[in-house]
C-alpha cells in the first residue's frame, strides 16, 4: 500500500488571491482549443477528466501556468461523460418510473396510463451531462488554466506533443507533467464490443429500446446499476457473476446477500460462483456458455444484449510512454511513489492510470494533494477513509474496513447494527428495506469500518467517512445529537448499537 505523509490541520494557509484577470484573446483561444504559446508551462497535464481538470484548476487557483490536454473534446473524462453522472441520471429517474408504476397505490396516489418515452429519457441525461461538461470549461478559464483539445503524447522527459483536434498539432513544453488519462472498460475475451447488443457501460447509457433480456457480466457496482435500470424500465436481467457475491470484495458480505435478496425481489436473476466460457453473437438472439466457476454442468444464456461489466483497466495507450522509459507494472498501472512520482521525479500520476480503487472522488483527491506537493512540498490523502457507494435502491454505501477483512486479518472487532425498519422517517416514507453496520475496536472504541444499505445511504455515508478521518469513536457518534425525525438517526442508532445498546431497537 502507498504510504501517504500526514499534515498538520495547523499548516499555515497562503494568502487568498483575486481570481485571474482571462483577456478575450484568450478567451477566444480558448474557445478552439489550441495552446496559446511556445513558454514553459509549470505544470502540463495529460487528461481532462476528473483527476486532470480538478488539478488543472487547483494549479491555477495557485498561480501557476497550467495546461490541460483532452481529446474527447468536452472535459470530465469517463465519469462526465459517460459514466458516474449520465448513469446516476438514469438511475433516479428510471426509480421514478419504476415507482410510479409499483408503488404510488400503496401511498394513496392513483395514476393513469405510464409510458416511457425513452428519447426524452436519454435527452434529460445529456441535458445533465452538457450542462456540467460546460461548467467545468468555464472553472477552467476563471482559473486561468488553459484548455488544449487534442492528443498528447510524450516526445521527452520535458516535451508533450498534441496532435490537435481540428488538425495540426503543437508541442509544449513543462517543469511538472502529470498523466492523468484514467481508465476504459476491460473488454470480455472472445465477445467483439459494438456498443449495440455486445455492450460496455458507454453502449449502456446509450439504448435506443429497452431490450427485451439482458445478460450482466460482473456482479460489481457497474454491472449491478445499469442492471437496475434496463431492468426497472422493463428487460429481464440476468447477472453473472464469478465471485460468490455481488457488489465486489469491498462490499461487505452480510450487505452484499442482503442487496441481493432486494435485487432479486425487484426482477433480477443471479448466477454467482459463474463463469462465462465463450459466446456467439451470430444470431438473432446472443447465446453465452456459462459454466459453475469450480466446474459443474455447462448452460446456455439467451440475451437481446450483453454487459460486459467485468472491471476498468488504466488507459495509457498512445501516450508515448517508451519514449521516457516509463515503468508500468504487470496490471498496466504506473508506477510512483508517496508523492504521485514516476521513476522521472518530475513527472507525476494520479487517478485510474496508477494503482488503487478507480473512484472519481479519489482521483480528485490525489489531484489536489499532487499540486500541493509540487507547489509547497506536502499533500495528504488518507486512503483508509475513501468512501464507495452503489447507486441501486436501495443504496449501497461503506468507508474502512468490511468484517470479512477484519476476520481475514485477525483483526479485533466489536459490531452493531440498526435497521432502518425501525427508523421513524424511513417508515412514513415506506422505504424500510436494509440496515447500518458499524464495526469498531473493542478496546478502543475506534471506528474500523461503516456499511449502510438503505434509503439515501450514499449521502449518510459522509458521517461515516468524516468519523473516519478524525478517528472517532462508535461512543463519539452515540453522543452526537441526530436530528428527529431523519434516516441519520439509524446512523446513530447502530454506534448506540456497536458502543452499548439501542434505544429503538
Amino acid at each position: 500500500m502507498l504510504s501517504t505523509r500526514l499534515i498538520s490541520r495547523s499548516a499555515a494557509r497562503p494568502a487568498l488571491r483575486s481570481t485571474p484577470i482571462v483577456s478575450s484573446s484568450v478567451l477566444s483561444r480558448w474557445s478552439r482549443g489550441y495552446a496559446s504559446s511556445s513558454e514553459e508551462k509549470d505544470l502540463i497535464i495529460i487528461g481532462g477528466g476528473v483527476a486532470g481538470y480538478v488539478a488543472a484548476i487547483k494549479a491555477g487557483q495557485e498561480g501557476m501556468k497550467v495546461a490541460c490536454i483532452e481529446k474527447r473534446g468536452t472535459l470530465g473524462g469517463t465519469c462526465l461523460n459517460v459514466g458516474c453522472i449520465p448513469s446516476k441520471s438514469l438511475l433516479n429517474n428510471s426509480h421514478l418510473y419504476h415507482t410510479i408504476l409499483h408503488d404510488t397505490k400503496n401511498r394513496g396516489i392513483e395514476v393513469g396510463d405510464v409510458k416511457l418515452n425513452l428519447a426524452n429519457f436519454m435527452k434529460a441525461k445529456d441535458t445533465s451531462v452538457n450542462g456540467l461538461t460546460k461548467g467545468v470549461e468555464f472553472l477552467l478559464k476563471k482559473n486561468g488554466a488553459e484548455y488544449i483539445k487534442g492528443t498528447g503524447s510524450f516526445v521527452s522527459e520535458n516535451e508533450v506533443k498534441v496532435a490537435l483536434n481540428d488538425g495540426g498539432e503543437t508541442t509544449l513544453r513543462g517543469k511538472n507533467i502529470l498523466i492523468a488519462t484514467g481508465s476504459e472498460a476491460t473488454p470480455f475475451p472472445g465477445l467483439e464490443i459494438d456498443e449495440k447488443r455486445v455492450i460496455t457501460s458507454t453502449g449502456a447509457i446509450a439504448l435506443e429500446k429497452v431490450p427485451e433480456s439482458m445478460v450482466v457480466i460482473g456482479g460489481g457496482i457497474i454491472g449491478l446499476e445499469m442492471a437496475s435500470v434496463w431492468s426497472r424500465l422493463g428487460s429481464k436481467v440476468t447477472v453473472v457473476e464469478f465471485l460468490g457475491q455481488i457488489g465486489g470484495p469491498g462490499m461487505d458480505t452480510e450487505i452484499a446477500k442482503a442487496a441481493q435478496k432486494i435485487l432479486k425481489k425487484q426482477g433480477m436473476d443471479f448466477k454467482l460462483n459463474t463463469k462465462v466460457l465463450g459466446g456467439d453473437t451470430s444470431g438473432e438472439k446472443i447465446k453465452l456458455q456459462v459454466d459453475a466457476a469450480k466446474g459443474g454442468k455447462e448452460e446456455t444464456l439467451e440475451a437481446d444484449v450483453v454487459l460486459c461489466a467485468i472491471g476498468r483497466r488504466p488507459y495509457t495507450g498512445g501516450l508515448g510512454l517508451e519514449n521516457i522509459g516509463m515503468e508500468l507494472d504487470d496490471r498496466g498501472r504506473v508506477i510512483i511513489d508517496s508523492e504521485y512520482r514516476t521513476k522521472i521525479p518530475h513527472i507525476r500520476c494520479v487517478g485510474d492510470a496508477t494503482f488503487g480503487p478507480m473512484l472519481a472522488h479519489k482521483a480528485e483527491e490525489e489531484a489536489v494533494a499532487v499540486v500541493e506537493y509540487i507547489k509547497k512540498g506536502y499533500g495528504h490523502v488518507n486512503y483508509a477513509a475513501i468512501p464507495s457507494v452503489m447507486y441501486t435502491y436501495p443504496e449501497v454505501a461503506w468507508v474502512g474496513q468490511n468484517e470479512q477483512q477484519l476476520k481475514e486479518s485477525k483483526t479485533p472487532y466489536r459490531v452493531g447494527t440498526f435497521p432502518f425498519s425501525a427508523n421513524s422517517r424511513a417508515k412514513t416514507n415506506m422505504e424500510t428495506e436494509g440496515m447500518v453496520k458499524m464495526l469498531a475496536d473493542p478496546e478502543t472504541d475506534r471506528l474500523l469500518g461503516v456499511h449502510i444499505i438503505g434509503p439515501n445511504a450514499g449521502e449518510m455515508i459522509a458521517e461515516g467517512t468524516l468519523a473516519m478521518e478524525y478517528g472517532a469513536s462508535s461512543e463519539d457518534i452515540a453522543r452526537t445529537c441526530h436530528a428527529h425525525p431523519t434516516l441519520a438517526e439509524a446512523f446513530k442508532e447502530a454506534a448506540m448499537a456497536t458502543h452499548s445498546k439501542a434505544i429503538h431497537f
